[in-house]
């Protein structure tokens, strides 16, 4: 499909009075699954000639399909004459070569043109009733058994459904690729549930805000000032704050904004609040409001973390400095005395902290501890929030790690992990890495389901950024006192020599980068403008990089930025990179990005039912053009998807500073210049240059470096674990 974006320039004058025009859909030009814009090919019906150019929005279409539209000639300045569309309406062919296009155009799942060619060769122009009242006799066609008719009756159904869903969501401002969301969400009942609370959308529908709930509301005829509006903006703004990772606002502050966004009186809002509380929603604590799900996991945090500091051991203590020596001696190596001080702490204490930045020697203490921990015959099981974090922990220590997501048993029947507080793993020390990015959900479901008796040892560095999600579960741990913890500085890494964990250590302690004039592991290459930061990024990742240090750069070198938008934001890096590295072959497109065999991905939602998760990185090994299907390798295990789900993937040549963390790759690429200001700070800069093994290359202005290194303002997050578990109170209802 060649990409023809809309283009100004084309506007008709009002006075033109409304023509209709009729005719097949011969090819689409363009087509944008989020907003419904289209340009297609049309032929003329009754008529000879070439195909008219029609542009407009339509819920769905396909090739092959009849249209009628009704709107005005323009002529475009780049494109030549146009049929601008106010209103298209498309119906199922009733030709025979219509019924073939239409088939055979990728809209319904299992047929491609070799199999549409078989089966309008057979059933002609009777083809959709066969498909839709006896669709048994599919299985007359070569190649189709029972499983593939199956496959093509309910697809035929779903696009049925969906497009009479799209054409009432359309008509509310909803593109086709949330309406096909809605779809799976609530099937049939898609429309009422609209209809009658448009707000669920919200919570019920990933990738659908508050904005657009809002908008089909009132156009639904919900009032500006009703209830149901207030509690959904109240819900919306709490959220909107979980996202940025706060766990509660201040009462009078959130009534405020509320007012402000939906310009509905305060007393109108506060009687929402009341309700809300009522509910169950919300929490009230002193003048905090809480999601609900939010403070039960604060207290719970709190209160299993206590009780397992409560609770005894179930092994014989262990004599921490005759056990330091061992491994010592065991590991072949001599420990600084910073960390036999950590390793004392972790011996030592029921559960225990070890903090420090790379290069300190905390991978050396885990090694040591399972060294320990296995000599006494306990059972030691390792953790850490992403796959790759986990692989880097078991290959450091000959010990099987997983993620905690594995640990704790997804199961997508029952939607819930297997190991609860009712059913805890089996375990006597469990050793967690990258701790920092572990969030006050996941930390409640890990905790809960740890055995009381065990031990627990997290590792992790207080000053990369903070978990994605909600809360600040390592930094409020330390701050709290609560819990024993170890912070190691002195550089122990036999590469300390090297530029990157130096540099890492410089931004952390606010010093200027330094750089070698020779041969280096780090390299700062200072250009100015935007345009010429994107230039010297391509030429450094598809020639200099692999050319000079026999990278492979589809799946050694990653570039990251901070920001996903703009013209050095990871969405544009990735188009632009996916053109220099992997241009061409067989591909699915959706929203606007075509995934290639080849291409690097990454999962931007949890998937329970594909054990894959939020920041997991694959390949695309695969891809069916006949079945719209691709399949994504992640740590070589094959993952299927089909074109629906391909809004849970993005292109990862390129990704945020943010999505890299608890990942290192064996070179990265990062971009600083001063349009990424607001999110200029210390611990990003720091972050980004942590996540590189062997080399890392900064590129962009000095002045935006330097703002990062001196701005050391962590944004404070809204939290209150750090005072629950200084207090040691159990409030958990």
């Amino acid at each position: 499909m060649t990409a023809l974006p809309p283009q100004p320039g084309a506007k008709p004058s009002p006075d033109t009075p409304l023509e209709r025009i009729s005719g097949a859909v011969e090819s689409i030009l363009y087509r944008s699954e989020e907003t419904g814009y289209t340009v297609c090919n049309v032929k003329p019906a009754g008529r000879d000639g070439d195909c008219l150019t029609v542009v407009g929005h339509t819920a769905a279409i396909w090739a092959g399909e009849e249209l009628t539209a009704q709107g005005r000639w323009v002529r475009h300045p780049q494109h030549g004459r146009q049929f601008q569309a106010e209103v298209i309406q498309c119906v199922t062919p009733t030709s025979v070569e219509g019924i073939r296009r239409y088939l055979a155009s990728g809209m319904i799942r299992g047929v491609g043109p070799v199999m549409a060619e078989r089966i309008v060769a057979i059933f002609g122009a009777a083809t959709m009733d066969v498909i839709e009242k006896e669709s048994r006799r599919l299985e007359e066609v070569e190649g189709i058994g029972p499983g593939r008719r199956r496959q093509i009756k309910e697809s035929w159904s779903e696009q049925h459904a969906v497009r009479d869903i799209m054409i009432f969501l359309q008509a509310h401002g909803i593109g086709t690729a949330q309406a096909a969301r809605i779809y799976r969400q609530y099937g049939a009942d898609a429309i009422a549930v609209v209809k009658r609370n448009p707000y669920r959308l919200c919570k019920d529908v990933w990738g659908i805000g508050f904005k657009t709930a809002d908008a089909i509301a009132l156009q639904v005829g919900v009032p500006p000032d009703s209830p149901l509006r207030a509690s959904a903006g109240l819900l919306h703004l709490l959220q909107t704050l979980a996202d940025e990772g706060h766990c509660f606002a201040p009462e009078a502050e959130l009534v405020l904004q509320a007012q402000d966004m939906l310009n509905i009186p305060v007393e109108t809002l506060g009687v929402a609040l009341v309700e809300q509380l009522a509910q169950g929603q919300l929490v009230r604590e002193q003048d905090r409001i809480y999601l609900r799900y939010l403070y039960e996991a604060e207290c719970r945090v709190a209160r299993d973390l206590q009780r397992m500091l409560d609770t005894p051991c179930a092994y014989r203590p262990i004599k921490a400095p005759e056990a330091v020596a061992w491994a010592e001696r065991q590991m072949k190596l001599e420990l600084a005395p910073a960390q036999r001080e950590a390793l004392l702490t972790a011996l030592g204490a029921k559960v225990a902290i070890i903090t420090g930045g790379p290069g300190v020697g905390k991978t050396t203490i885990i090694r040591a501890l399972v060294e320990i921990f296995s000599a006494r015959k306990l059972v030691v099981r390792l953790a850490a929030p992403t796959g790759r974090a986990a692989k880097r922990m078991s290959e450091a220590t000959h010990h099987e790690a997983q993620t905690i997501h594995r640990l704790l048993k997804y199961l997508p029947a029952v939607r819930t992990f297997e190991y609860t507080a009712d059913n805890p793993i089996e375990g006597d020390v469990v050793i967690v890495d990258e701790s920092s990015m572990i969030d006050i959900r996941l930390m409640e479901q890990f905790v809960q389901a740890l055995p009381p008796q065990a031990s627990l040892i997290m590792v992790g560095d207080i000053d990369q950024l903070p978990s994605v999600g909600p809360g600040n579960v390592l930094r409020d741990a330390i701050q709290s006192r609560a819990i024993p913890c170890c912070r190691l500085t002195t550089i122990f890494r036999q590469d300390a020599s090297g530029l990157i964990v130096r540099n890492a250590h410089h931004v952390n302690n606010g010093e200027r980068l330094e750089t070698a004039e020779g041969p280096s592991d780090f390299y700062f290459v200072e250009t100015a403008e935007p345009e010429q930061i994107l230039a010297r990024v391509l030429d450094l990742v598809t020639r200099r990089m692999p050319q000079r240090f026999h990278l492979d750069a589809l799946g050694e070198i990653q570039v990251l930025s901070p920001m996903r938008r703009g013209l050095l934001g990871a969405e544009n890096m990735n188009a632009a990179l996916q053109q220099a590295l992997n241009p061409t072959g067989p591909g699915l497109t959706r929203g606007g990005t075509t995934f290639r065999r080849g291409d690097r991905v990454m999962q931007i939602r949890n998937n329970y039912d594909k054990e894959i998760f939020n920041g997991d990185v694959g390949f695309v090994k695969s891809v069916d053009e006949e079945d719209r299907s691709l399949v994504v390798t992640f740590d070589g295990r094959p993952v299927r998807y089909d074109s629906a789900e391909l809004d849970e993937l993005l292109l990862a040549y390129a990704c945020t500073i943010h999505k890299s963390q608890g990942s290192e790759y064996p070179a990265v690429v990062v971009l600083l210049h001063t349009q990424h200001f607001k999110l200029l700070q210390r611990n990003l800069l720091y972050t980004a240059i942590t996540r590189g093994r062997k080399l890392v290359c900064v590129v962009g202005s000095a002045k935006a470096v330097n703002i990062a290194i001196q701005n050391n303002e962590v944004r404070e997050r809204r939290t209150t674990l750090r005072n629950r578990l200084a207090d040691g109170v159990n409030i958990a209802r």
